[in-house]
């Protein structure tokens, strides 16, 4: 008797729509290789949540983006119920999901890091609160949603002048010039460096989820000390953090000066896209491994923490 899987997607954060695509190819592979696989479009009534799961399925697949599905919370619940689920769980989820807490962690275990500082969304307003070019984030988003990048010259002040619903608090980020790369880890295994490069501007939701906005390296054609280190580093933060699963760590590769430059991390996402336009399937067919193998293999590696 096959076993059964709930996938669960969308939600209600600012991510719903990719993870509507993410769940939909999840569960569309795993039905291809043999498993009983239901979706469930996640609201925030938990006592349907838990309705719903009844029959209780062997394995969640959490396919949900964003808050509330991949900040420990959702996590959290399938603890109390005891439903095994994909990736990382509810600590390892908090603290990469909260990018403050996440970078202190990587101080710490020695991993290179972009300077930063917390400030209110008021002092943004009133004047730069570090020399530009600097970033501005939201502490708690992911999909480069609500990230600005402000430069010399800029008129506008994106905090004033845009809509920010992220809260009063936002993180300032020093601007490091050079390449996008990132880094697909299943379970103790590196798999991959990707550069990207973006057609214009920079990586944000519109090139990272509409097609032909971006091209993506696989290998990233970089100085191989730089690669090498690449996948120690992402490697060493998905553990620091305590992810399981799959993880995608950022990061950005300063080689204005000539190679081998200098790597810096920017942020580890505990539950990677898994959209046609994703990175960590496109690392994980690099490595060898299809698109189906990688969801089959989440599936039978789902595990509760408790």
């Amino acid at each position: 008797m096959s076993r059964r899987v709930v996938v669960l997607r969308g939600g209600w954060s600012s991510e719903r729509e990719v993870s509507l695509v993410s769940g939909r190819a999840v569960a569309d592979a795993l039905a291809a290789c043999g498993y009983t696989v239901a979706t469930l479009d996640v609201g925030r009534d938990v006592a349907t949540l838990l309705r719903t799961l009844e029959p209780r399925p062997d394995v969640i697949f959490n396919a949900l983006h964003g808050r509330y599905g991949e900040d420990g919370c959702i996590q959290g619940i399938l603890e109390i119920v005891g439903i095994p689920y994909t990736h990382s769980g509810v600590l390892a989820s908090a603290l990469a999901m909260n990018k403050p807490m996440a970078k202190r962690l990587f101080v710490d275990a020695g991993l290179p890091c972009v300077e930063h500082r917390i400030v209110r969304r008021s002092e943004v307003i009133a004047g730069d609160p570090m020399p530009r070019p600097y970033v501005i984030k939201p502490l708690n988003e992911g999909s480069s949603v609500g990230v600005y990048i402000v430069r010399a010259g800029d008129n506008l002040s994106p905090l004033r002048d845009q809509p920010w619903t992220f809260g009063e608090h936002v993180m300032v980020e020093r601007y490091v010039p050079g390449r996008e790369l990132t880094v697909a880890v299943m379970g103790d295994r590196a798999l991959g460096v990707t550069e990207i490069r973006p057609r214009q501007g920079f990586y944000d939701y519109r090139a990272k989820y509409t097609d032909g906005q971006a091209d993506h390296l696989v290998p990233a054609p970089v100085h191989p000390a730089i690669y090498q280190a690449a996948l120690d580093h992402a490697l060493v933060a998905h553990r620091t953090l305590g992810c399981r699963g799959v993880s995608r760590t950022d990061m950005r590769y300063d080689d204005t000066g000539g190679e081998p430059g200098r790597l810096c991390i920017l942020e580890v996402n505990t539950q990677p896209g898994m959209t046609p336009l994703s990175l960590v399937p496109e690392i994980a067919a690099a490595a060898g491994i299809s698109f189906a193998e990688l969801v089959t293999w989440m599936v039978e590696n789902a595990a509760c923490d408790a």
